[in-house]
């Protein structure tokens, strides 16, 4: 079974967070979400997200992908936090994905995982002056290897699915897809 993990930060956007959470979990995969702290996570909204886990107690697991919601100042907090780059960093050197919608793109660029990368985010959350070869697309979703970016709030649903298909194949995509259109 494919392993995921949502690091939740204080101010994260929830549409997104929660969106990413449900549907992967729909697909059979094992999503973990885990705090940068041991409190309740207070979104960008308004909303009280409870992580299963801290960040500290994630951090000696083996995960698949990380996926890293956006808002503000949620994506800045994933971005200062040295646990956040060195995990991204981690899995970037073992070939394992690394997927960041809205304002987090920005937290795969200071790690350094946009370089000469297609990749997309919220219009002016990634400096692409500073990013070097980026190769910034407005598409709802870009996939350049392991790494998967997207665009916010209105493209959760999209990037989510694409992260089933990158984990676990079109058919369990579709199979997803297929059960969110029936009323």
């Amino acid at each position: 079974m494919a392993s995921v993990l949502v690091p939740l930060a204080q101010g994260c956007e929830e549409l997104e967070a929660v969106t990413v959470v449900d549907l992967l979990r729909r697909a059979g995969i094992d999503v973990i979400t885990a705090g940068l702290d041991e409190q309740p996570v207070h979104a960008s909204r308004g909303v009280t997200l409870l992580p299963d886990m801290s960040l500290d107690e994630a951090l000696p697991l083996e995960f698949d992908m990380v996926i890293l919601p956006g808002g503000l100042p949620g994506a800045d907090h994933l971005r200062d936090d040295p646990r956040v780059i060195h995990l991204l960093k981690k899995m970037a050197a073992a070939d394992r994905y690394t997927a960041a919608i809205c304002a987090a793109p920005r937290v795969l660029a200071h790690a350094g995982l946009l370089d000469g990368k297609r990749a997309t985010s919220f219009p002016g959350a990634l400096d692409i002056d500073t990013v070097p070869g980026i190769d910034y697309q407005e598409a709802p979703v870009v996939m350049d290897g392991k790494v998967i970016t997207s665009r916010g709030p209105g493209t959760a649903m999209d990037f989510a699915l694409a992260l089933i298909e990158a984990l676990v194949g079109k058919r369990k995509r579709d199979e997803v897809e297929d059960g969110l259109q029936r009323m």
